[in-house]
């Protein structure tokens, strides 16, 4: 009688242990869904060079004082170990770097000093689809998606090209979508205390503006209740953009400590 019931019994204990699995509760370092409000705070270095109708834009590296940028992200949770990630910040402020180089243009060799008076902006907007790995205090992401950015650089080079001083308007914009690459770790400590770390990578081919984009993370996560957090972040990225058709390069490093307001649903 009992060995005529076994197959039933087995087969009624693994669809439990399915079931359970299925309505499994996700990792304690994860949040169903939240929105963080912040600040990076960083002292970014800028290198750009390009050429124009009056000769080769070349700032060299420079060095701009530290700048607070508004950043936004937001992670919302699909079932239990899948999920949507979004982060967004933005650069806007004024480059005034010197500009020395030289080219050629329409066969003549042009050479120069000056300065350029200008606005440098810089968008930057991730996308990703992640799988979270483990329903512990530990678990480990990646996520695929897309990044859009978009960067301008608009004002005014004055100096002496071959010289002659003058000044010349300057206005350069492009932007574009690019396949992203997400990789995270979260470990819970206790229920109000978390760790975390995440690494980035964007790489555009073809096109007009091609390049490269990569970031990490480090932070740690203080929940005083339930609903609010307080974050405190070291980030880093490195930005590297080329424009096939003004030979434009441009190169940005940003690295400092961020702070959020981290809000749980």
């Amino acid at each position: 009688m009992f060995l005529r019931h076994r197959p039933a019994l087995a087969t009624l204990f693994t669809l439990s242990a399915v079931s359970s699995l299925a309505w499994a509760d996700p990792s304690p370092a994860l949040d169903r869904a939240s929105v963080s409000l912040g600040a990076f705070y960083t002292e970014p270095r800028i290198d750009y060079q390009g050429d124009t109708n009056y000769g080769r834009i070349d700032t060299g590296t420079y060095q701009t004082d530290h700048v607070t940028l508004p950043r936004v992200k937001a992670q919302v949770l699909l079932g239990d170990s899948q999920g949507l990630d979004f982060d967004y910040y933005r650069y806007d402020k004024t480059y005034s770097p010197t500009l020395s180089g030289s080219t050629n243009y329409n066969g003549l060799p042009l050479t120069g000093n000056g300065k350029l008076d200008a606005k440098l902006k810089l968008e930057l907007a991730n996308f990703a689809y992640k799988w979270w790995l483990g329903s512990g205090a530990d678990t480990f992401g990646v996520g695929v998606g897309a990044a859009y950015y978009k960067a301008s650089l608009k004002g005014t080079a004055s100096g002496i090209l071959n010289g002659v001083a003058g000044n010349a308007d300057y206005d350069e914009s492009e932007s574009a979508w690019a396949p992203l690459l997400e990789l995270g770790w979260r470990h819970a400590i206790s229920e109000n205390l978390r760790v975390y770390a995440d690494a980035s990578g964007i790489k555009k081919n073809g096109g007009n503006v091609h390049g490269h984009i990569y970031g990490g993370a480090i932070g740690v996560e203080w929940y005083p209740t339930k609903a609010v957090g307080l974050v405190a972040e070291y980030t880093a990225n490195k930005i590297a953009l080329n424009r096939d058709s003004s030979s434009a390069d441009l190169n940005i490093r940003l690295h400092g400590p961020a702070a959020y307001v981290k809000f749980r649903f």
